[in-house]
């Protein structure tokens, strides 16, 4: 038997019925085909499962979708409208993608980031990011990309 729910879902209302024990990325995933969102440890530490849920960046692995019930969420596909936004195409200008499997769930972190501080030091987007794993890159780049993205948002 399913629990009746209701979100916004990158600005698309969705009312589904779901099972207690569901978790967020397997209702963005499976049932509303949001493959943008990774499943990357199933433990909450990698990051590739981060979405916004309300503004803020959520590790989906670990809410049950039940829990978002009259939330707002946005997803790596509504991130954007028609063009990139400034944080996807700093990281594209800056190399700060690689394999890209983590990409989806930093960038969200980023702009949670850029939204809570659009002028952050070195040291606050490292902390930022602390919750993405990324095992191609190094970090250099997308710290770079960051600053880029802050940059663009700002002028």
């Amino acid at each position: 038997m399913g629990i009746p729910i209701q979100l916004a879902v990158n600005g698309k209302k969705v009312a589904k019925e779901v099972e207690p024990r569901l978790l967020l990325v397997h209702l963005l995933r499976d049932e509303l085909g949001l493959t943008g969102t990774k499943i990357g440890c199933d433990t909450s530490q990698c990051g590739a499962c981060i979405v916004l849920l309300d503004g803020m960046a959520v590790k989906s692995c670990t809410l049950l979708a039940v829990q978002a019930d009259g939330g707002k969420l946005t997803t790596i596909e509504g991130v954007a409208d028609d063009k990139y936004h400034p944080v996807q195409q700093a990281f594209w200008d800056s190399h700060g993608l690689q394999c890209g499997y983590c990409t989806p769930g930093m960038i969200i972190s980023v702009v949670d980031l850029l939204d809570q501080n659009p002028n952050p030091s070195e040291a606050e987007i490292r902390h930022g990011i602390e919750g993405n794993l990324c095992r191609c890159t190094g970090y250099h780049n997308i710290v770079k990309a960051v600053q880029t993205a802050a940059a663009v948002m700002s002028a």
